[in-house]
């Protein structure tokens, strides 16, 4: 048989397309909890206030002090998923904060309830720091916007459904009650995960298979070495704003509908939740197969996409906020979450292109830490203090302005880069 009509043989260490997305639905479901989790507060805000008779600066700590135990967590996630198994640290960490939300349920003061949910963070790092680095060892890089828009779609799907967990149980059975409802399916996820496929390292992006990064330097190293890369930042940075928003938006926009437009408060969880389910699975999904085309014609397409995308969404979020009549509002409201969601998919596969195989764990982990330090750990914690001071219909314009910020810090980016491959050519 001549030389150019054999089979190829295929590397047996690379994954079967079966396992890959086996993978990728088994991640998916993982992370949607994850955010089901995260976004079960908001609508439970009022009973919790009432309960525990505490102020909208609190009911915003409960949500920051999540998020600086996950900050804490991340690096040490990231390092461990460059350097051994990444299964193993994955169902840790998903028993872990399924443990922690329901003894959330069993909280009797507000210290004990801000405990808990800063504990879910230690879990919650895990996944977000080490699935990426999972999935992209998993699919080829020129179909990675739409792998991340798969895996970013389970953000809003997780979110909405945590509102809708939340506004649905919260009422009839109790706040306590939604927290057990949120907590006890993760313990079966855990330890489905142990089952998931682990590639060598690289295998997708034509390297040398590798088990781990092990001899690659210390973990600080590496952490210090990212944040000196100017173009690696540029787009962490944007992230950070975009995320400042989305995660102010996304904690006050229960109570925003509830105290500004007069929706009760039942109706503003479950309605916001149904907004963000729809908004976030057409646009996330749409985002990333559309990213993936325009790269065809640019390099820079997921830098362009997501910064176009999240410009266009800044008019919309000041008609969204500012609004009285339902007509205008509501369609805006729609409209300019639906935009946002398009970002997702191509910064994340962005970010993981823009790194070597053996630090992409890490370079996950670095981002989940500043774009959450510089991004939605204050924001939810400034708004609710703007709004004690004025009112919670003023204080939600930051998000506008931080939009802003993001999309041009990403237009950046985009030329940043841009300018260097010419330069290389």
């Amino acid at each position: 048989m001549p030389i150019s009509a054999r089979p190829a043989v295929r590397d047996p260490s690379a994954p079967t397309r079966r396992a890959a997305y086996g993978a990728l639905a088994a991640l998916t479901a993982i992370n949607l909890l994850n955010y089901l989790d995260r976004y079960l507060v908001p609508p439970l805000a009022t009973d919790l206030a009432r309960a525990m008779q505490l102020s909208d600066a609190q009911l915003g700590w409960l949500q920051t002090a999540f998020i600086l135990v996950y900050l804490i967590a991340a690096p040490l996630f990231g390092s461990w998923g460059d350097r051994g198994s990444r299964t193993r640290p994955i169902a840790l960490g998903i028993g872990l904060w399924s443990l922690a939300t329901a003894l959330s349920g069993l909280a009797q003061s507000y210290p004990q309830l801000l405990f808990t949910r800063a504990l879910v963070g230690i879990g919650e790092a895990s996944v977000v720091a080490i699935a990426p680095a999972l999935l992209a060892d998993l699919f080829a890089p020129a179909a990675r916007a739409r792998v991340f828009a798969v895996l970013s779609m389970a953000i809003p799907v997780g979110a909405a459904l945590g509102y809708l967990v939340g506004g649905a149980v919260g009422p009839h059975y109790g706040w306590r009650a939604a927290f057990f409802v949120a907590g006890i399916p993760g313990f079966a996820l855990a330890v489905g995960s142990l089952w998931l496929p682990d590639p060598p390292r690289g295998i997708q992006d034509g390297l040398p298979a590798r088990p781990a990064a092990g001899g690659q330097g210390s973990a600080l190293g590496l952490y210090l070495g990212l944040l000196k890369r100017t173009r690696f930042m540029l787009i962490v940075l944007g992230y950070a704003a975009y995320t400042f928003a989305l995660g102010g938006l996304a904690f006050w926009m229960p109570a925003f509908l509830e105290r500004v437009h007069g929706v009760p408060r039942g109706t503003a969880a479950t309605g916001f939740g149904v907004i963000v389910l729809c908004t976030g699975t057409v646009g996330t999904v749409a985002g990333g197969w559309l990213a993936d085309y325009f790269l065809r014609y640019s390099r820079q397409a997921y830098l362009w996409f997501a910064a176009v995308v999240t410009l266009l969404a800044v008019p919309l979020s000041v008609v969204a906020l500012t609004a009285g009549a339902k007509g205008l509002y509501l369609p805006a409201i729609v409209a300019a979450q639906l935009l946002l969601f398009t970002s997702t998919g191509p910064v994340n596969a962005a970010i993981i292109n823009i790194v070597s195989p053996l630090e992409r764990a890490s370079a996950t982990a670095l981002t989940m830490v500043l774009i959450h330090l510089l991004g939605d750990v204050p924001s939810p914690a400034l708004i609710g203090y703007v709004s004690d001071l004025s009112s919670l219909r003023h204080a939600v314009l930051i998000v506008p302005v931080a939009l802003i910020a993001g999309g041009l810090i990403w237009a950046a980016a985009a030329l940043v880069m841009a300018r260097a491959a010419r330069s290389a050519a």
